[in-house]
């Protein structure tokens, strides 16, 4: 069977903005600094595309291993295996826990 459709298929809700939060993009997000074992939560920022992980893996938690250029190496669990994705801080936000 053919791959149909792009990295950004049928993600109509899931990667756009609420009408309060649509405008510039902060560049607090965009310089945020994480440790390594830092517990974080993937948040798309639809209006920046540059390393955004794949759709599937939004809102899912993880831990920082390293940066790798601008970008930090996040490891995640995907069911029972373990992916390390390479993911831009400004799609990244801190854990609560």
């Amino acid at each position: 069977m053919q791959h149909h459709g792009s990295f950004r298929r049928k993600t109509r809700g899931k990667l756009s903005k609420g009408h309060k939060e649509k405008g510039k993009i902060s560049l607090r997000k965009f310089f945020q600094e994480f440790k390594n074992g830092e517990k974080v939560v993937m948040k798309a920022e639809p209006a920046y595309q540059n390393g955004m992980y794949y759709p599937r893996f939004h809102g899912k938690s993880g831990m920082v291993l390293g940066k790798r250029g601008e970008c930090y190496e996040v490891l995640i669990k995907d069911g029972r295996k373990e992916k390390l994705l390479i993911v831009h801080p400004i799609h990244l936000k801190r854990s609560e826990k």
